[in-house]
């Protein structure tokens, strides 16, 4: 059974800093692509970052350049997002997602996600 926990959510001011964690378990971490993405109220999920599975590329979305930096350490079966600078219009819920595409067929598996709100 798949598995994906994210943690380090929570409150902070603008400017602040929270790291999210994402363990993964039940799946071999170090085949799949991981992205976080976000949903804020009255609005679609959106992609935030991304990292292959080796770790060794990254993307992320315009709104989030120079501020959010993801990472994993496969060791660990863990992805986190570090995000740096918060804005108010970062508030959203935030997913992990791990993502396997192999001979034309797709894995993809969600966490429950972790609220973070910035906000004075």
């Amino acid at each position: 059974q798949v598995q994906l926990v994210e943690s380090g959510g929570g409150l902070v001011q603008p400017g602040g800093s929270l790291r999210l964690s994402c363990a993964a378990s039940g799946l071999t971490f170090s085949r799949y692509d991981m992205s976080w993405y976000r949903q804020a109220p009255g609005k679609e999920r959106e992609l935030v970052a991304r990292i292959i599975s080796t770790g060794g590329s990254t993307n992320s979305a315009d709104s989030v350049k120079g501020r959010f930096t993801i990472s994993r350490d496969n060791a660990k079966n863990t992805v986190y997002l570090q995000m740096n600078s918060l804005k108010s219009e970062d508030t959203a819920v935030y997913y992990c997602n791990a993502r396997l595409d192999l001979w034309g067929t797709s894995r993809s598996y969600w966490g429950q996600g972790t609220q973070v709100t910035v906000s004075s």
